[in-house]
């Protein structure tokens, strides 16, 4: 039970905002209040942080930083406490019954998840392991848009890679998780490292890129993974890779219920748009497909998504039947817990669509 609960419940975030108690408020009492004469026994304060370069900050974080392989999937993480504990993305370690951890040094196996939150797409994992060198964790809160940011990970399994840029911006997703919007660029194989402020302190956790339109890269604040550090659920691997493929299976089975759609779906399609829906949908699953069969089902479910989109502003208003099957199977995807389970719904209304046009074309 108590890695059932580890897996499918979601940890609160930290309750309030450091940013609340700073900034604005520390500036309107400096405006409006006299200072008060320094005692003569006060001690200086203290001199503010030292600002790093990215290569300073590349020196210090690099032997913390360690490369985190499964049989289908690959990123990255950071050490968080000197006796094994390591940060990465919860999507990193769910791609098979063996997580093996890259230290400079050596390799090693995830013997247990600590904390895991499938709402943050955030895990903590231990290896057997002692004084290992450690980053320090920042103040997610106090990063504003325009502040400075480092990145280091290792993109489609380049180890090590170091890139700069900034905030972005803030955001909230529709539950109210809020990212961090970053310029750094983040590749496949960096969900999961660390993004670092300019004093070389933790501030997020790279965690997700969207590449409809343009580059956007986003990291999951820091403070969502010292929530999960106050109350940690240590489950063995073995029994948590067998839990994850049990969710697994069952999603897809609950997504998969061989949808099929009347001729009359596609009254007002003129031959071209059948011809359309048939070649965008195709080529979706050409790509689509190897991504889930590889594991990354995450990534299948956002092309299957992301073409389902796409079509649907291509078809013509006459064609309103496949506009409106496709604008159902995503609001469906969306509602699902699971990757592989959205990834089967998109893929079964595309085969429905395929052999609806072929049964039209071909009766």
């Amino acid at each position: 039970m108590r890695s059932r609960a580890l897996l499918l419940l979601a940890l609160a975030a930290c309750a309030g905002a450091l940013a609340a108690c700073t900034g604005h408020g520390a500036a309107t009492v400096k405006a409006t209040t006299a200072a008060a004469p320094p005692s003569a026994d006060a001690a200086p304060p203290p001199p503010p942080p030292r600002t790093l370069t990215p290569a300073e900050i590349a020196s210090h974080a690099l032997p913390a930083i360690v490369t985190m392989r499964t049989e289908q999937s690959l990123g990255t993480g950071f050490v968080i406490r000197a006796d094994g504990w390591i940060a990465t993305n919860l999507h990193v370690i769910v791609g098979g019954p063996r997580v093996k951890v890259t230290l400079a040094d050596r390799e090693l196996d995830v013997v247990e998840v600590i904390a895991a939150s499938p709402e943050h797409d955030l895990a903590v994992v231990r290896v057997e392991a002692h004084g290992l060198p450690v980053l320090a964790l920042g103040d997610s809160d106090a990063m504003r848009p325009g502040d400075a940011v480092v990145a280091i990970g290792n993109p489609m399994g380049l180890e090590n890679t170091v890139s700069n840029g900034l905030v972005s911006a803030r955001r909230k997703f529709d539950a109210g998780v809020e990212v961090l919007q970053i310029s750094a660029p983040i590749a496949p194989g960096s969900s999961g490292g660390p993004i670092f402020n300019d004093h070389g302190e933790v501030i997020g956790i790279a965690t997700a890129v969207l590449e409809e339109g343009q580059n956007l890269n986003f990291g999951m604040p820091v403070r969502y993974l010292a929530s999960m550090l106050k109350a940690p659920e240590p489950v063995p691997f073995p029994e948590f890779a067998k839990l994850i493929a049990q969710v697994r299976q069952a999603g897809a089975r609950r997504a998969h219920k061989h949808a099929t759609y009347p001729a009359s779906l596609l009254d007002g399609c003129s031959t071209d748009a059948q011809r359309l829906i048939v070649r965008m949908v195709s080529d979706a699953i050409d790509t689509g497909a190897p991504l889930y069969n590889a594991g990354k089902t995450s990534s299948s479910y956002h092309v299957y998504d992301g073409a389902a989109a796409d079509l649907a502003r291509k078809l013509p208003p006459a064609c309103r039947g496949p506009a409106k099957a496709i604008g159902d199977a995503q609001k469906h995807a969306a509602g699902l817990a699971d990757p592989s389970a959205q990834a089967w719904a998109m893929r079964d209304a595309f085969d429905a669509l395929i052999e609806v046009v072929m049964r039209k074309q071909h009766p």
